[in-house]
């Protein structure tokens, strides 16, 4: 049996989870999530808790069981705590602010960068430099985390980018300074 699919999830108070013709639906302080558990894979309630099992053995069924359980954890999660994401940008003159439901990016290019925010996911910049986001869906905030990442990702000579929080970019020593070349 999967490790991590075999754990039950423990329903926090505050939170109702309800399994209904193969849809979960987790609903909290902070909103309501839904997840299609596929069809070979049981979830239920009991005793305060959510409990995951799988029809076979197979390994496809195995590991829709983690997955499953996963999905099912993150979502109790979200709605309780919520997700944060925080970027950083790094270079001289680059900037964000947030207008409206939109995200403007200053990056040094000849034009404004704009990306619309999605829906469930919350943008703020406490500082010129820095993106924080905020959502209870998991996969919505870092997948536009990495949206914005993509736009100028963190460079190796001078480290100019965007950047996760605290993420560690191993700069490359430039063609002037590498010492016994000609």
């Amino acid at each position: 049996m999967s490790r991590i699919g075999k754990k039950p999830i423990a329903i926090p108070s505050g939170v109702k989870v309800e399994i209904k013709d193969g849809t979960a639906s987790v609903e909290g302080p902070k909103g309501k999530l839904n997840f299609a558990v596929p069809f070979r894979i049981k979830a239920e309630v009991k005793d305060g808790q959510v409990v995951i099992s799988r029809a076979s053995d197979a390994k496809t069924d195995k590991s829709l069981h983690g997955m499953s359980r996963a999905m099912i954890a993150g979502m109790i999660k979200g709605v309780t705590e919520g997700y944060k994401k925080e970027l950083e940008i790094i270079g001289v003159g680059f900037k964000a602010q947030v207008q409206a439901n939109s995200l403007n990016l200053a990056l040094g290019f000849s034009h404004p960068v704009n990306i619309q925010i999605p829906e469930g996911v919350k943008a703020e910049c406490p500082k010129p430099t820095q993106v924080v986001l905020t959502g209870i869906e998991k996969e919505k905030l870092h997948r536009f985390a990495s949206e914005i990442r993509r736009i100028f990702p963190p460079e190796p000579y001078k480290g100019k980018g965007i950047r996760y929080l605290g993420e560690y970019v191993k700069k490359k020593v430039g063609k002037a300074q590498a010492t016994g070349t000609k």
